[in-house]
């Protein structure tokens, strides 16, 4: 049998096309949690088919609501505007939930502890994403530190990120090549029926499929302008 990961899923492109990579090697067991974000039903949707799709039975739906209440970001304050995608901006964008992943990780590691994993994956993109700081190799380094020095002497836990050193189209051109369920996904951070086209997320989707050679199969409101990123 294979040993379990507890994979972080978030509906998104890269989460799923990690959890197609993850499951090659290990049992996966999905984990999803939600944080107030705007399209908090249209993600637990899109990670419900994705796991639905992989027969996946260990699956977990949990939340920190904390984020939405100490805000400070677009995806979860209602007084920010989620700002149109400048894909050659520098600095950290205004939808970066400030310290998201490390309490992502947390509960993957609880999680992982109580059932055994010895992998936690995490779709972090470093090289071509919105240049949030806890997508860096360095900071899920760290963390592997901090899950050996707080989790009991006999976990072999470890974060695993596959495509940290990816770009966008690096990343659908493997998800074509696991044949990863790329059209239940969803990335768009303000729209639930049809992808806005406009946001950081959007835009980095929409130009890593037009790099890759793709079409993008899920909807957006401006079908007729998915190259505008290239």
């Amino acid at each position: 049998m294979k040993d379990k990961a507890v994979v972080l899923t978030s509906g998104g492109m890269d989460s799923c096309v990690t959890a197609a990579i993850a499951r090659e090697t290990y049992e996966p067991a999905l984990l999803h949690v939600q944080y107030g974000q705007r399209t908090e039903a249209r993600e637990l949707r899109a990670f419900h088919e994705i796991a639905d799709h992989y027969g996946v039975k260990h699956r977990l739906v949990t939340n920190l609501n904390h984020l939405k209440l100490i805000g400070g970001s677009s995806l979860t304050d209602a007084d920010m505007d989620v700002a149109d995608a400048d894909l050659d901006a520098e600095g950290v964008p205004t939808s970066y939930v400030p310290f998201r992943n490390a309490h992502l990780l947390a509960i993957a590691t609880s999680w992982a502890e109580v059932i055994g994993a010895k992998r936690i994956f995490i779709g972090a993109v470093e090289e071509d994403s919105s240049g949030y700081p806890d997508c860096r190799l360095s900071f899920m380094e760290a963390y592997n530190q901090l899950i050996a020095l707080g989790t009991k002497p006999d976990t072999e836990i470890r974060i695993e990120t596959p495509l940290i050193k990816m770009n966008k189209a690096e990343i659908v051109t493997r998800g074509f090549e696991l044949d990863a369920p790329l059209s239940l996904t969803w990335s768009c951070y303000q729209e639930s029926d049809k992808a806005c086209g406009h946001c950081d997320s959007c835009g980095l989707r929409l130009r890593g499929f037009a790099r890759a050679g793709q079409r993008d199969p899920i909807p957006y409101h401006d079908d007729a302008d998915r190259d505008r990123y290239l």
